[in-house]
């Protein structure tokens, strides 16, 4: 996410490196850098010329105090004005004081938008809502079906009338539902189109008349770039839009839509899509993408990740395991599915300051993982809960049963020997500083 823009901004930067003041002249030349990087990462040309103009007066209006250097004054003002730009701080859902809060959902054809509906509904789910997915996109004839087969995959019901082409008669019915079934939360999935028309202009917004919704949001697919700015401008001449939805970022590298979007059209990003998956949503913190986009990584939103996936009644019996030396190969396949739900390791570890760079060249595959559970589920029950056991011919039938080599499996428990040992000095700060120094299962050295 964003790497284009993150090694171009490391370049500009780099001119300051080694200066002892900031001057017209150093500055200058860093701020011409930085000017490019932002247009190549198809930002819009005003916001661009806005954020460098901005860096520069507040570079040449700092005086540089004690250790710190001047490169080092400069990220931390391009930090902050990447935290303006991007809308300083998150802007969540806006709940209804009576409910049912509605949420209408509009934007392009291939944006993600249905996706995007069951994501929602699943993290408002975690949070103790009650959603109803409604499909009112009777335009395209899989959207109902899709919109069902993701509302099952959540667990959450939806709310569709098959055959019938009028989203306003279908919306109507959902409201009816909703009361009745008290569900507190109405997403509704709109029509899309591969290009802004009439049609579609028209009857989202007889919608949204009749609906008059608490959240309006606009779908847009992130990679772009500016006109997907200039379509969610279009969208809020007619709906009045009370936030953007940037899709698909994880395939971003330029991120010309997220520092656009809310300069041109004064509408909040509220959330951001990084992958296929249910989970693969977060609230928009302007703060921790900045960090991001400058390599300073986002340990937080991995904590974050990890406290949902995290069971503290385990974690517990966990830690005590860890302190008595009983860490086993069932414990540590748990471990594995928890990492395996928080995302794909490429993305988790971008979380991590400075990863970043280490990660551009390097091919991580995420196949290891099933190589690794081949290998753990061809053990008995008897060599998971003790691995000392586990000698020579049992490793070879392991080898054998999980379709690898005695290599793969003699690396793996040696690999698992090393964690667990590193596992228990950490399991003496408590199980919080065991979540917050979360390390790489065995087999995925790089």
């Amino acid at each position: 996410m964003f790497e284009s823009l993150q090694e171009k901004l490391e370049f500009a930067l780099k001119r300051l490196k080694g200066q002892a003041v900031i001057t017209e002249n150093n500055i200058e030349e860093a701020v011409r850098e930085i000017r490019r990087a932002l247009i190549e990462a198809d930002v819009n040309f005003n916001v661009a010329k806005k954020f460098v103009e901005d860096v520069k007066n507040k570079a040449l209006g700092t005086e540089v105090k004690g250790k710190l250097l001047p490169e080092q004054v400069i990220v931390k003002i391009v930090y902050d004005e990447l935290v303006e730009v991007l809308g300083k701080k998150l802007s969540d859902i806006v709940f209804s004081t009576t409910p049912p809060t509605k949420i209408l959902v509009a934007g392009l054809q291939g944006s993600g938008k249905t996706t995007f509906v069951a994501k929602l509904g699943k993290l408002l789910k975690k949070r103790g809502r009650q959603p109803l997915l409604v499909a009112c996109d009777t335009h395209r004839p899989a959207a109902i079906e899709q919109l069902k087969q993701l509302g099952n995959q959540a667990n959450l019901p939806v709310y569709a009338v098959d055959g019938e082409p009028n989203p306003l008669k279908i919306a109507e019915g959902a409201l009816i539902y909703a009361r009745k079934f008290s569900r507190d939360v109405l997403i509704f999935d709109t029509a899309g189109r591969t290009t802004i028309d009439q049609e579609m202009m028209n009857e989202v917004e007889q919608l949204a008349e009749f609906l008059k919704p608490t959240e309006t949001l606009f779908v847009c697919d992130a990679m772009i770039g500016q006109d997907a700015v200039t379509t969610a401008k279009a969208f809020d001449e007619r709906l009045a839009l009370s936030g953007i939805v940037l899709t698909k970022l994880d395939g971003d590298t330029r991120g010309g839509a997220a520092l656009s979007v809310l300069s041109v059209t004064g509408k909040p990003i509220k959330f951001i899509s990084t992958g296929e998956k249910l989970d693969a949503i977060e609230p928009f913190h302007p703060e921790r993408i900045a960090s991001r986009i400058l390599g300073m990584g986002d340990i937080v939103t991995l904590v974050e990740k990890a406290e949902q996936e995290f069971d503290e009644q385990k974690a517990k019996k966990l830690e005590e395991k860890l302190r008595r030396n009983q860490f086993t190969f069932e414990d540590f396949l748990d471990q594995l599915r928890m990492i395996k739900k928080m995302g794909s390791l490429r993305d988790l570890l971008g979380f991590l300051p400075g990863m970043d760079k280490v990660l551009r060249n390097v091919n991580i595959d995420e196949r290891q993982f099933s190589r690794v559970e081949a290998i753990i589920l061809s053990m008995t029950k008897e060599e998971r809960a003790n691995p000392k056991i586990l000698n020579g011919s049992r490793r070879r039938r392991i080898a054998m049963g999980s379709g690898t080599s005695i290599q793969d499996v003699n690396r793996l428990i040696k690999q698992f020997e090393d964690m667990t040992k590193l596992m228990k000095t950490v399991s003496r700060g408590g199980r919080h500083n065991l979540l917050k120094n979360l390390n790489l299962p065995p087999g995925f050295g790089m």
